[in-house]
């Protein structure tokens, strides 16, 4: 399976060929909405995209975790994650993509 990833001048080029938009007004609204989801997320905030998903940022303790190759005992520092929940109508395309595929 080949992989493809999209970028955001693919999003830009995407809002550009269905909004018609300019090609530069396309990659500022995409870089305002990015910019908007991300500064959402840094104030710890739910980023909610209907039919598509959540993101939300998650506190995670303070651990021992150890070295795989030395199995060395080594603190894990309490950080805070990105998480991605997708919706239950993705979870469904990307299963019936994958039917498609096999």
């Amino acid at each position: 399976m080949g992989q493809r990833t999209v970028t955001r001048m693919d999003l830009s080029e995407a809002v550009f060929r269905e909004v018609g938009l300019s090609r530069n007004e396309s990659a500022q609204l995409v870089e305002s909405v990015l910019q908007h989801m991300s500064d959402s997320l840094v104030r710890g905030e739910q980023v909610k995209i209907s039919s598509f998903g959540t993101f939300s940022v998650r506190q995670k303790a303070a651990r021992v975790g150890r070295n795989p190759k030395t199995g060395e005992e080594v603190p894990i520092h309490p950080r805070r994650v990105l998480t991605f929940r997708p919706s239950h109508l993705m979870k469904e395309r990307v299963a019936a993509g994958n039917k498609a595929n096999a």
